[in-house]
């Protein structure tokens, strides 16, 4: 998607060569147009898969999220990294360690949002690890869901998470897959299926 690399190129800023701080428009700050853009091109790109659910992980999914469900008509599910008093019980739950924030939390979904009819679109912000994607898979999972497939906003492809889910056989779509990281660089991945 082309006016994500170009976002990513302006505002972005390489950490280090593992970190991208996208807080200006991604993951902070929120540019809702081009919230509204990513939303169209998931929705687009998983239009025949007969989605009934978007399911994201609090709290940087939540915005590509929310235009992909509006753009799909249905629901937005986001896990919650902590209990509060109106979720407590008869939850779905995982473990998912967080590369950015270097630590792990438990994530909950209430089983009455999420079934063995649903059709699930897990998206995120960022695939690294795998971690957070793996995470939502195991809550699927256990409800019963069939995640009819993956839609990451930015892709490091230089880590593994997207190959490890793809041989897994799970369909993910990334809208900027980045190559590398160095010495404040970002370099792309040149693919063809990229939109």
């Amino acid at each position: 998607m082309e006016s994500l690399k170009k976002k990513i190129l302006e505002e972005g800023t390489a950490l280090s060569d593992t970190v991208l701080k996208v807080d200006s428009f991604l993951n902070h700050q929120v540019d809702p147009k081009l919230m509204n853009e990513i939303g169209t091109t998931f929705a687009k790109l998983f239009e025949e898969e007969n989605i009934t659910k978007v399911v994201t992980l609090e709290s940087s999914g939540i915005a590509p999220a929310v235009f992909t469900a509006l753009t799909l008509n249905v629901p937005l599910i986001f896990a919650r990294k902590r209990k509060s008093l109106t979720l407590q019980e008869d939850l779905l739950t995982a473990e998912v360690y967080s590369f950015t924030k270097q630590q792990t939390n438990s994530i909950s979904v209430s089983k009455k949002f999420l079934t063995a009819q649903d059709r699930v679109l897990l998206i995120d912000d960022f695939l690294a690890n795998g971690q957070a994607a793996e995470g939502l898979l195991n809550v699927v999972s256990q409800a019963g869901a069939t995640c009819s497939g993956i839609g990451i906003v930015i892709e490091k492809a230089f880590q593994d998470g997207g190959i490890r889910l793809r041989k897994k056989g799970y369909r993910v779509e990334s809208l900027a897959k980045i190559s590398q990281l160095e010495e404040g660089q970002v370099t792309f991945a040149e693919e063809e299926s990229l939109v």
